[in-house]
């Protein structure tokens, strides 16, 4: 029997895959609402730096925030600069760096192994549950992982083995840059954690020739030229930065539980199996075989950078004080890289296994999907849940046919069964997060907007008392006044005690003068506040109110 044509060899295919592949990820950019609590606090504090027109002092809701530096801010102030404000243009950043990474490990797997792998290599990076997901979340971890992404694909460009001196150049210093705009996406550990990857790969190896390699001098004057010169000006116009910024944000992050962020050990193991599928069944072949790459005189591993990278990201974060889903990201281009290799010898047998677990987890989901509806039993919420469970079953159907064809593919065609694997996984994933706009929009706030827009002159004052909403400042267009609550924001308002209030007594008194005098004041109170607030008679209109919130005027008629 005559084998079939790979799909690997048809430019026509892999183009089309390409544009429908990068379409839909820029459409699923504007697809849901910024939901709490990075959405909204990003997309805030970048529509602030427009407004204000101040790039070096970052603030949230105009109070300083000095928690990470400014690259993600600055890049989604541009797109609403460029393109008005909106949830694609606050993605945008995050959502171009997932498709860097995706084309930047591609391209590397390609230069350093070969075409085949740096095809498989996009197909699983841009597949993979968790890049798919954060690369349509506005948050700092993407934009860290495509900057990493970076710093990793130029040291393998530049160490991989015969490349010219030129090569070892400028793939050197794109890493340096990587590294660079790593650190101006969330501080030290853009730097941290890729030279720490390199002092343990040259203990493992002992190839320490690798050193004489990477353009140090070069590499650190590019570096300091990138970052030094923020650092510098907000040090210079806000002389409390240093110490907020670098020990209490880095080091005791780290070390410590200060962020009430801990987890246990064996934290980022579920979130690791979830976010490599559909790719699961062949994670552990992968990494075994990064373990037995053979030293070959001085020649550079790259498998065994790419291991080591892995390992020593996921024990660091899990080591750490401080934990959150999305710190594990920039494993995931050197998991794909390895799975892309492994792919190139994996057995039908190894493969089958793989594409039959997927069909089996997405048959789980079919069983499952039905309990989705009952996950709440809170009245409003309930048909939130109920408008989620058929994006949930489509999501499972896709993923249970998906795994069956891809099986069905592996001994007629190997790549075709690839590619249905990494289609199946990414239109599964997209199921789940369109699905998923009703429970946002309510988390958002955003059903209340016509509500509270309907309420404001530009004399209103709008005050958040013991809660701080993430996401409906922006929508808004306004910043609040916190009352009782400083929320992540009580190291500026330490510094700017004026911008808040921190008595629930002192703004009741305000809110009763200014209802008297019939200035109109608009308040987002916790619903155990509110009850309070009407034993204690406190004049007040509501004006909308859910679970999580009530809305209220002090102006009792309109």
């Amino acid at each position: 029997m005559k084998p079939s044509r790979s799909p690997y060899d048809s430019p026509a295919t892999l183009w089309l895959i390409a544009i429908v592949f990068t379409l839909l990820w820029l459409y699923m950019l504007g697809a849901r609402t910024l939901v709490p609590t990075d959405e909204g606090r990003y997309a805030e504090m970048a529509r602030e730096m427009v407004a204000t027109g101040d790039w070096i002092t970052l603030r949230l809701n105009g109070i300083k925030y000095f928690e990470k530096p400014p690259l993600q801010n600055w890049m989604n102030a541009i797109s609403f600069e460029l393109f008005g404000l909106g949830e694609w243009q606050a993605r945008l950043w995050t959502g171009l760096c997932g498709l860097l990474g995706v084309a930047g490990t591609a391209y590397t797997g390609a230069k350093v192994f070969n075409r085949r792998v740096g095809i498989s290599t996009a197909l699983v990076l841009g597949s993979s549950f968790l890049w798919f997901g954060l690369g349509h979340i506005n948050t700092l971890d993407m934009g860290l992982s495509g900057m990493m992404t970076l710093s990793l694909c130029g040291l393998l460009l530049a160490q991989k083995t015969n490349a010219s001196a030129s090569e070892q150049r400028y793939g050197m210093l794109l890493c340096w840059v990587g590294m660079a705009l790593a650190s101006m996406s969330k501080g030290p550990i853009g730097l941290v954690l890729p030279g720490a990857v390199l002092v343990i790969y040259t203990l493992v190896t002992r190839d320490w020739a690798l050193w004489t390699r990477l353009h140090l001098g070069k590499g650190l004057i590019v570096f300091f030229l990138i970052t030094a010169p923020w650092f510098i000006l907000v040090w210079q116009k806000n002389p409390e930065h240093p110490y907020f910024f670098f020990i209490h944000e880095n080091f005791q992050r780290f070390t410590s539980k200060v962020h009430h962020r801990e987890g246990a050990w064996y934290y980022f193991i579920p979130i690791l199996i979830l976010g490599i599928m559909p790719w699961l069944g062949l994670l552990l072949q992968s990494l075994w075989s990064g373990l037995r790459e053979k030293t070959i005189g001085e020649n550079f591993q790259p498998k065994k950078m790419l291991l080591i990278w892995s390992v020593f990201i996921f024990v660091f974060f899990s080591i750490s004080g401080s934990k959150l889903p999305s710190y594990i990201l920039p494993i995931f281009p050197a998991l794909a890289l390895l799975v892309a290799v492994q792919l190139e010898r994996t057995s039908i047998l190894s493969l089958r296994i793989a594409t039959g677990l997927f069909g089996l987890i997405g048959l789980a989901g079919l069983i499952f999907a039905g309990k989705v509806g009952g996950l709440t039993n809170d009245a409003y919420e309930i048909p939130l849940y109920q408008a989620y469970q058929p994006w949930v079953y489509a999501a499972a159907a896709v993923a249970f046919a998906g795994g069956i064809l891809a099986s069905y593919f592996v001994g007629r065609n190997k790549d075709a069964a690839v590619i249905t694997l990494a289609t199946a996984g990414f239109f599964a994933w997209q199921a789940l997060f369109l699905g998923h706009e009703p429970l946002g929009r309510y988390g958002a706030g955003l059903q209340h907007i016509a509500e509270i827009q309907a309420e404001l002159t530009p004399a209103t004052q709008i005050f958040a008392v013991g809660r701080y909403e993430q996401s409906l400042p922006f929508y808004l267009q306004r910043t609040v006044t916190l009352v009782e609550h400083p929320d992540e924001m009580a190291f500026g308002l330490g510094i700017q005690p004026e911008l808040w209030i921190p008595k629930r007594e002192d703004f009741v008194k305000k809110w009763r003068e200014d209802s008297l005098s019939g200035k109109a004041d608009v308040a987002i109170l916790r619903t155990d506040i509110y009850q309070a607030f009407v034993k204690q008679g406190v004049p007040m209109r509501v004006i909308a109110e859910d679970p999580k919130r009530v809305i209220v005027s002090n102006i009792l008629t309109k």
